[in-house]
C-alpha cells in the first residue's frame, strides 16, 4: 500500500476506531517536524501501546478490512485453523476484552459453512455453566462472520502439558472433573460436543478447566411422536473433517453418528494424556491414517503404560476409552460420580486450585511462601515480559486485563501485592489505586500504581501510605521488583535470578 500521510492515516484510524481523537493528538503532539509520513506516526502509537504489532501489520499491508469488527477490535490473533481464526480484541466503547473467532474468507461464500458457524454460536449461547467457554453474540459485518465469547486468561491444556509434561493424578483428575461437568450440563440439554481435545479444553488462570469450541455438537431434538431425531443439518466437508476421529471411531464400534459416549472415549484420551503426558493415538494429519481403525486398538492400556498410578484413577481411564461402547460409561453423570469418588480417595478436595501453567525453573524458584503479585495489565507482550522476569525471582504472578475483575479479587482472594499499569487505564486507574488501597488497610495487602511518563502529573493527585507505592515510568524491570521487595520484606520470595534493566 502507498504510505499515506499523517493526516490520511490519522483519520483512517479515527474513522476505523483503531484509535480515538485525542489519542491521536497526543500521538501527533510527540511527532518531530520531520517526521510527517504515516510510518512515524504508527511507530509513535505503536510506543505508546495504543495500536498492537498486529494491527500495525495489517495496516501497512493495506488490510484494514475487519480490524474492528462488531464493536470490537482486534489486538492479536491467538489461534488459526483450517476453518476460523481466534482473535484476542476489545471493544471500541468498553474496552472489554473478548476473544473473537472470525470464520476465514474462503468459507465466507459457502451458506454451508457459514450455516455451520452460526449453528455453533446459537448453541453456544444456550450453555450457561462455570466449565463451558460463554458465547456472547454472533454477527456479521460485510463478508465477515464473527463470534464473541470470554476471553480466558491462560492456555489451552496441550500447551499447558508442553510445560508441565504430565500432572498428579489429583490435579488431572480435578481437571477432567470439571470438564465432565460442562459436558454433563450439555448433556441434559441434548447437546454433545463432537470435537472433544487438547487444544478444545482451556484452563483458566484461577486452574479452572473450560471446554471451548461446540464446533460439531449434536442435537438430540424431540419430536412431535416424543422419540428423539436427527435435527436437519447441512455440513461443510470442512466440518466432516474435522469430525473425522469421531466418525472412524464411530464407524468402527457400530454406533450412529452422535453417540453421546463418543465424547466419553476422548474425555478418556484426554485425563490419559495429562497423567502421562503421551497421548495415546498418536497425532496424524494424515487423513488415511486417521480413518485406519486400527489406531483405536492399537492404544496401549493406562495401567500397562504407567502401572504406578493409583488403581481407582486407571480404572476410570480405561472404563472410559473402552471400544465397546455398552462396556464404556454411558453418561456423563455416571462418569461425574466416580470422578467424585477418586478425588476422595485421593484425598484431595474440589477446593484445591490447579497451577497456572510455569517452566519447570519456575517451579523449581517457587515455594510454599512465595508471595502472590497480581498485575492489572492487558497488553500481552507486557504480561509475558513482567510474569517471566518475577517468577524466576521466586514470586507468583497472576494477570489480569480488567481492573473491576480486579478489584473483586481482592475481596474473595486477595494477592500479596496488586500492580496497576495505567498506561491503558486512564483516569480509572486512579480509582481503582484508592480503592485498593482501602481494601489492604489492613496492613495485608501491597499496593503499586505504576503510571506512564504522560500520566506523571497524577502522582499529586493520589496519596501514598507505608504499605502503597505510586511509581513512574521509565521503569524497569529490577526496579519494579526493588519496591515490591520493599513493601513485602517477610515473603520468602525473591530468590535469586536474572538481572534486567528493560524498561516496561
Amino acid at each position: 500500500m502507498p504510505e499515506l500521510t499523517v493526516d490520511e492515516l490519522g483519520k483512517m484510524l479515527v474513522r476505523l476506531q483503531l484509535v480515538s481523537q485525542p489519542d491521536l493528538n497526543v500521538a501527533l503532539d510527540g511527532l518531530g517536524r520531520q517526521e510527517r509520513r504515516g510510518g512515524a506516526l504508527l511507530h509513535a502509537l505503536e510506543q505508546r501501546h495504543l495500536v498492537t504489532p498486529f494491527q500495525v501489520s495489517r495496516i501497512e499491508k493495506g488490510e484494514t478490512d475487519g480490524l474492528v469488527l462488531g464493536g470490537y477490535k482486534l489486538l492479536y490473533r491467538n489461534a488459526s485453523g483450517s476453518f476460523a481464526r481466534v482473535y484476542r480484541a476489545c471493544g471500541v466503547k468498553d474496552r472489554r476484552m473478548v476473544a473473537l473467532k472470525v470464520l476465514r474468507q474462503r468459507w465466507a461464500q459457502d451458506p454451508q459453512s457459514v450455516y455451520q458457524f452460526h449453528r455453533e454460536a446459537e448453541l453456544g449461547r444456550s450453555l450457561n455453566q462455570e466449565n463451558i467457554v460463554p458465547i456472547y453474540e454472533v454477527g456479521q459485518q460485510g463478508d465477515h462472520h464473527f463470534i464473541s465469547m470470554e476471553f480466558v486468561e491462560g492456555g489451552n491444556l496441550r500447551d499447558f502439558i508442553k510445560i508441565r509434561q504430565k500432572l498428579t493424578a489429583a490435579e488431572a483428575t480435578k481437571c477432567v472433573l470439571e470438564m465432565t461437568q460442562g459436558l454433563s450440563y450439555a448433556a441434559g440439554r441434548g447437546i454433545t460436543h463432537r470435537d472433544l481435545k487438547m487444544t478444545n479444553v482451556l484452563m483458566s488462570s484461577q486452574g479452572v478447566a473450560k471446554l471451548v469450541d461446540f464446533g460439531l455438537a449434536g442435537m438430540r431434538t424431540v419430536t412431535q411422536a416424543g422419540g428423539f431425531g436427527r435435527d436437519e443439518e447441512s455440513e461443510s466437508g470442512e466440518s466432516l473433517q474435522r469430525a473425522l476421529d469421531y466418525a472412524t471411531l464411530e464407524k468402527g464400534t457400530g454406533v450412529p453418528r452422535e453417540d453421546p459416549r463418543s465424547d466419553l472415549y476422548f474425555l478418556g484420551a484426554i485425563y490419559y494424556e495429562l497423567l502421562t503426558g503421551v497421548a495415546p493415538l498418536e497425532r496424524t494429519r494424515d487423513r488415511n491414517e486417521r480413518s485406519q481403525f486400527s489406531r483405536y486398538q492399537e492404544v496401549v492400556p493406562l495401567g500397562v503404560f504407567d502401572p504406578g498410578l493409583p488403581r481407582c484413577v486407571t480404572a476410570v481411564v480405561e472404563r472410559l476409552m473402552q471400544l465397546n461402547p455398552y462396556l464404556r460409561y454411558q453418561n456423563p453423570g455416571e462418569v461425574l460420580r466416580d470422578l467424585q469418588l477418586v478425588t476422595v480417595e485421593l484425598g484431595g478436595g474440589s477446593h484445591f486450585e490447579l497451577p497456572v501453567p510455569q517452566s519447570r525453573s519456575t517451579q523449581a524458584a517457587e515455594t510454599k511462601s512465595a508471595a502472590t503479585v497480581m498485575f492489572i495489565e492487558n497488553r500481552q507482550k507486557n504480561q509475558d515480559i513482567l510474569r517471566e522476569y518475577l517468577t524466576k525471582h521466586g514470586y507468583r504472578v497472576l494477570m489480569l486485563t480488567d481492573l473491576q475483575r480486579g478489584l473483586r479479587r481482592l475481596k474473595s482472594g486477595p494477592p500479596d501485592c496488586v500492580v496497576i499499569m495505567a498506561d491503558m487505564l486512564g483516569e480509572e486507574s486512579l480509582q481503582g489505586f484508592q480503592e485498593a488501597q482501602a481494601a489492604g488497610e489492613n496492613g495485608k495487602l501491597a499496593t503499586i500504581l505504576v503510571l506512564s511518563e504522560k500520566q506523571s502529573d497524577w502522582k499529586s493527585r493520589v496519596a501514598e501510605t507505608p504499605t502503597s507505592r505510586v511509581l513512574v515510568q521509565p521503569l524497569n524491570l529490577r526496579e519494579l521488583r526493588k519496591e515490591i521487595r520493599r513493601l513485602l520484606p517477610d515473603s520468602g520470595s525473591d530468590t535469586e535470578g536474572p538481572k534486567s534493566d528493560q524498561n516496561l
